[in-house]
């Protein structure tokens, strides 16, 4: 039986946990928390998520531009990124990269080129994808499509319907879950929690934000990815064990680790 958690995007190098950043990361093993994958959303982050990976056993990284920070995307950025998935074997994937037109805080053309960017630099390293598309679907399922077919590819706190879904699952993608799908008016993810098929889901807080039921209003954190293992084995009526052992294995596999 598992009592352990796997969260798969927290981004524990945001300020918000400067004051108890270290405090969280060694109170994993008494929350039940197995691992931690912390996502890069611009090269400051992308470092930063690398060195405490390298620091912290339970702790892997992510490397890559968010959405919001492509207008800062440089040919420079790109080879760090590469240099530091060629040199540290806790680089798990490329990410979080995608497109987000709810605030356009980057050029919508320049979002576009700088997400196909990144998924050919996944491409020459041979590694994974992690996916923010927010108010974006019909682009960013045809870049995806485009460019990143045969590809592993996790659609990160997913938000969509069960149509959209079904467009991703036809490509073999894979999608993560987060506090959203604890929240009241999520009636999109309770369909899309009732019928994705269990080997291509993941659990996720995207701490610090998100907080789920019934910890709202307060900061987000990798322990609370309980509740949203909890909620999804109430919305499929399945044992909450067999949800954490199924989405942890999904995880494993998804990023290829190895412990």
């Amino acid at each position: 039986m598992s009592k352990y958690i796997i969260d798969s995007h927290a981004h524990l190098c945001d300020s918000r946990f400067d004051d108890d950043r270290q405090e969280i990361i060694e109170n994993l093993e008494k929350d039940k928390v197995k691992l931690v994958i912390i996502p890069g959303t611009d090269l400051k982050s992308s470092l930063a998520a690398v060195d405490l990976a390298n620091k912290n056993e339970r702790i892997y990284a992510l490397v890559g531009t968010h959405p919001h920070d492509a207008k800062d995307y440089t040919k420079k950025t790109r080879e760090t990124y590469k240099k530091l998935a060629l040199d540290n074997k806790k680089v798990l994937a490329i990410g979080e990269i995608g497109l987000d037109y709810h605030y356009e805080y980057s050029p919508v053309e320049k979002q576009k080129e700088v997400f196909i960017d990144q998924i050919e630099l996944a491409k020459e390293l041979d590694l994974p994808i992690v996916i923010h598309s927010r108010e974006a679907f019909e682009d960013t399922y045809q870049i995806l499509k485009d460019h990143a077919k045969g590809m592993k590819v996790l659609l990160h706190s997913f938000n969509e319907t069960w149509d959209d879904l079904k467009k991703y699952l036809d490509l073999d993608f894979y999608i993560s879950l987060g506090g959203m799908s604890t929240f009241k008016n999520a009636d999109n993810l309770v369909r899309v929690a009732e019928r994705v098929p269990i080997d291509r889901v993941l659990l996720e807080t995207d701490a610090p934000y998100l907080t789920p039921v019934p910890h709202r209003g307060k900061r987000n954190e990798p322990k609370y990815t309980h509740f949203v293992a909890e909620r999804l084995a109430k919305m499929r009526v399945e044992d909450l064990s067999y949800i954490k052992e199924e989405t942890n294995k999904n995880t494993m596999k998804f990023f290829s680790i190895l412990v």
